[in-house]
């Protein structure tokens, strides 16, 4: 994406993610530009060497991809705004927020747009992010690789034949670093209650989740193959298991990810029909 101008609409989190994704990356800040209307959230940005904006009418000329990372409540107030400079110039569109789908906002862009929705999860914060991504029928294969550059920049990515699937990203990865968080609430919690002291029952909580999700992604090896690895029989962890079994895991976790699926469509039809 070296060529591309990418104009980020909105500062936060997720942008500055991406955008210091980018920046380690062959991308020179030249090409990047951020519109926000907070000073506080543009220094930030600044000290990185990135044109800031107050106004996105400042920032758009000559732009090749859009950014819209906005919270989504104001998704639709924004993209009207940009509707005029998107209907002239025909810039790829990529969205990173949340429940936003792509005819809802292709209708307030004025119709005929190329959009990339993506789900994007907080661990883009630490570069190691899993974003699920669609396109409309409108992106081309080049757009297609643009926008998977700039989300490849923060994590992995997956691309989606089906945007309801998006959805069920959601609740799997989106949602996802949550689970793993009470888990290890749970589990330093417990060690605690067992006789450890907080910072070592956080500091081998935390190593052990990471240490697994690195053992997970690097061996090619099914989670299924690694459990029964590290489960010998009539071992101690062998009778964690079991009790975990016993107190329904499974069917927990199937029914509180299908709760997250549900609400990301119920939110989705909300926002689409709020403006």
């Amino acid at each position: 994406m070296l060529a591309k101008t990418i104009t980020f609409i909105g500062g936060g989190n997720m942008a500055r993610s991406l955008i210091g994704g980018l920046l380690t990356t062959e991308n020179s800040s030249t090409h990047i530009r951020v519109v926000d209307p907070n000073a506080d959230q543009r220094q930030l940005l600044a000290n990185l060497g990135i044109a800031t904006y107050a106004d996105a009418m400042d920032a758009l000329t000559g732009s090749d991809v859009l950014v819209l990372a906005v919270k989504p409540q104001i998704m639709a107030e924004v993209a009207k705004s940009l509707a005029s400079f998107v209907q002239q110039h025909r810039p790829l569109v990529v969205s990173v927020a949340a429940g936003i789908r792509c005819h809802d906002l292709e209708r307030w862009l004025g119709g005929n747009v190329a959009i990339v929705r993506t789900m994007p999860n907080t661990t883009a914060l630490v570069l190691s992010g899993a974003t699920g991504l669609f396109a409309n029928g409108h992106v081309s294969s080049d757009q297609k690789g643009q926008a998977e550059s700039l989300m490849r920049a923060v994590g992995i990515c997956v691309w989606l034949a089906i945007e309801k699937d998006l959805d069920t990203v959601t609740a799997v990865s989106g949602s996802g670093p949550a689970y793993y968080f009470l888990m290890m609430e749970a589990m330093i919690a417990a060690g605690e209650q067992m006789g450890l002291d907080n910072k070592t029952a956080t500091l081998l909580t935390v190593q052990t989740a990471l240490g697994a999700a690195k053992m997970a992604l690097e061996s090619h090896t099914p989670p299924a193959q690694l459990r029964a690895q590290v489960t010998s029989p009539n071992g101690t962890t062998e009778r964690a298991i079991q009790t975990f079994e016993q107190h329904h895991l499974r069917e927990t976790v199937l029914t509180a990810m299908q709760a997250a699926q549900q609400r990301a469509d119920e939110l989705a039809q909300q926002l689409g029909a709020s403006a």
